[in-house]
């Protein structure tokens, strides 16, 4: 039997493809955000029709962005994403941390913490 956190780390990925792969965030918030959806983030608002606003803006900012999941780790209902966002193919771009918290399949809460992928770095590692 899937193990519910199994479950999770499925909608986070279907939701995050969708919502900035996709350039879908309405689809993906309608299919994968709760009616109730906390923000943590404080560029972006509470609510599925926040986000919707913000990815969107986002986008249509950005129309080759591209979010590429490097890893998800899931505890209960506590999802972490680890992504590298660009905003195109030319862009270091940002390493993403992505906390959400699900509720009966759906997303109810997000967090993230955000660096800039550095030009150079004192070690040979990468972000990710």
């Amino acid at each position: 039997m899937p193990r519910a956190s199994d479950a999770n780390k499925k909608v986070v990925e279907s939701f995050y493809t969708m919502a900035f792969n996709e350039h879908r965030p309405g689809e993906a918030a309608q299919k994968y955000l709760g009616r109730v959806y906390t923000q943590h983030n404080p560029q972006a608002g509470d609510g599925p029709q926040a986000f919707i606003d913000f990815v969107t803006g986002w986008t249509k900012s950005n129309p080759n962005l591209s979010a590429e999941i490097k890893r998800v780790v899931a505890e209960g209902d506590l999802v972490v994403a680890h992504v590298h966002i660009k905003t195109n193919s030319q862009d270091r771009g940002i390493a993403a941390m992505d906390i959400f918290r699900v509720a009966d399949g759906r997303i109810v809460e997000h967090w993230d913490v955000i660096q800039p992928v550095p030009e150079t770095a004192a070690n040979r590692n990468t972000m990710f």
